[in-house]
């Protein structure tokens, strides 16, 4: 279950109340099985989770549909697209690291953004979890629902935590899925923009292979928190985001693998001082931009764009990007 409340202690704001909702119906049961069999689930969910790694045509399809507050009007649907490369940068067994790569441009002056990450483990004891405002907190991972299972921990362009849940991949009608929990969300850039009545989100991800690839489908409920941070969260309106995963190489791959390859020693850096902040402060608390994320996100990309381009060594970049993770969530309490 997701925490209640959390009161935000530098800014004097109201956290998010966020709900805690029950785990989807089939989901909610402990996995038994014999040693054999479990072993054999292992495997197939490890291969079913580096399968989503290689390149891609995506396309991003996001509709509001049911409003639940009346007066609302749902916003129309929007659909876009481009083309990402997802690589493997951690396989230890039990935990599988997944970096997607985000190419714009043109063949001939492409430019690489360092998208979304998402971290899988088998068996967590905990996850780090969206506790409202500017904060993500440690969630023990239920003992009952460990065993079988496991967590997805989706990141931010900069690295910093987004959300995080757990699930089991089971196989129903000849599909298989990875359903999580329910999971809190602070609002994504093409929402927080526009200064929404909403101010987080519940959902339900799934993962699924398909023929050609694989998709990606959230089941959000928006939410708006009571401002006094007491009480329960009203749901706003009900929005459906299916990603879909096409296998297609007619980009500029090898200016994706360019960039990772002078960078990746950089984001090894920014991803363990997160962690380090996570482990040392219990989770993390740093200051939010409506269109960007972190208030550090573009500087973040910006000293990573200067590595690629000559303009800074690693090592340097690297002090610089310590020394902002680490001033920004020690000044908003982490």
């Amino acid at each position: 279950m997701t925490r209640l409340t959390r009161t935000l202690l530098s800014t004097g704001l109201a956290a998010l109340a966020l709900t805690a909702v029950p785990a989807p119906a089939l989901a909610d049961k402990p996995i038994v099985q014999t040693e054999d069999a479990a072993k054999a689930a292992f495997e197939a969910d490890r291969q079913t989770i580096l399968a989503m790694a290689g390149d891609f045509k995506v396309t991003f399809d996001m509709q509001e549909s049911t409003p639940w507050m009346e007066g609302y009007e749902p916003l129309e649907r929007k659909i876009s697209g481009g083309y990402e490369s997802v690589r493997v940068i951690e396989d230890t067994g039990t935990k599988i690291v997944l970096q997607h790569l985000l190419v714009t441009g043109g063949d001939e002056n492409p430019y690489i953004v360092k998208h979304w990450r998402q971290d899988w483990e088998y068996e967590p004891a905990k996850i780090l979890t969206y506790s409202g405002g500017e904060t993500w907190e440690w969630s023990d991972v239920p003992e009952r629902m460990r065993a079988g299972r496991w967590s997805q921990t989706v990141y931010q362009v900069d690295d910093s935590p987004r959300y995080a849940g757990w699930g089991q991949w089971e196989t129903t009608n000849g599909v298989k899925r990875w359903r999580s929990n329910w999971t809190a969300r602070p609002l994504a850039r093409r929402d927080a923009i526009r200064n929404p009545v909403y101010d987080h989100y519940m959902g339900i991800n799934r993962h699924q292979l398909t023929p050609t690839g694989w998709i990606h489908w959230q089941d959000n409920t928006k939410m708006i928190a009571p401002k006094d941070g007491k009480g329960e969260a009203t749901p706003v309106v009900q929005e459906y985001v299916l990603n879909t995963y096409e296998r297609f190489d007619g980009y500029n791959v090898a200016a994706a693998e360019a960039y990772w390859e002078k960078t990746k020693g950089y984001w090894d850096a920014v991803r363990g001082k997160w962690d380090e902040v996570a482990e040392a402060n219990g989770g993390i608390r740093i200051e939010q931009e409506a269109g960007a994320g972190t208030a550090i996100a573009n500087e973040l990309l910006i000293l990573a764009d200067l590595i690629k381009a000559g303009k800074e060594t690693p090592e340097a970049a690297q002090e610089k990007a310590i020394a902002m993770i680490a001033e920004g969530t020690t000044r908003n309490g982490g």
